[in-house]
């Protein structure tokens, strides 16, 4: 036996680097409506419950398909562009009270690569003078918070709420900032 396979060798042709040129997708089809995600928790997430759980929650016109890539991150891929940005616009999501953390994956972007540390929440800030109610102190609240997003002004004379609603982007692997 190992006299035959001594006599083994690679053609030229085989030693050849294979070249891929992704010129087949124009701009639109390169457009992918995916996310990848993973849960805050150290506890292992039980995949067909919580793949039943997101589409039912989520309840996309188009579908949804969710894979389990391993290293405890999920990839979801949707069919059109509303149910991607209406699962991001619906933040914090959570699945068994753990926190699911999502990523805008872009076409080059490996979903095993992207740093997964930020989520975006909805704070109440109290104690602010309804005359300083203002898009520039939300701001700098906000910043102060973690990274600002955007200022909900719709809040303003709403069954006399008495607090601003802001926006932000946490570092989940920093502590939550309770006073100013």
């Amino acid at each position: 036996m190992e006299t035959g396979l001594a006599g083994l060798t690679l053609n030229e042709d085989e030693e050849a680097v294979l070249q891929i040129q992704d010129e087949s997708l124009s701009g639109e089809e390169k457009e992918v409506f995916r996310l990848v995600g993973c849960f805050l928790t150290a506890s292992v997430i039980h995949f067909p419950a919580m793949k039943s759980t997101m589409a039912n929650l989520w309840h996309p016109v188009q579908g949804v398909q969710i894979r389990d890539l391993g290293d405890k991150r999920f990839l979801f891929q949707f069919y059109h562009v509303m149910d991607m940005e209406r699962v991001l616009k619906g933040a914090p999501r959570t699945f068994n009270n753990h926190l699911l953390m999502l990523h805008k994956l872009q076409w080059e972007e490996d979903p095993l690569q992207v740093p997964l540390f930020f989520t975006p929440f909805w704070v109440q800030i109290y104690d602010v003078p309804i005359r300083l109610f203002f898009e520039n102190l939300a701001v700098q609240l906000g910043n102060f918070v973690g990274s600002f997003l955007e200022y909900d002004e719709s809040n303003l004379g709403k069954e006399n709420r008495n607090y601003m609603r802001v926006r932000v982007q946490i570092d989940v692997r920093r502590p939550l900032k309770k006073k100013k």
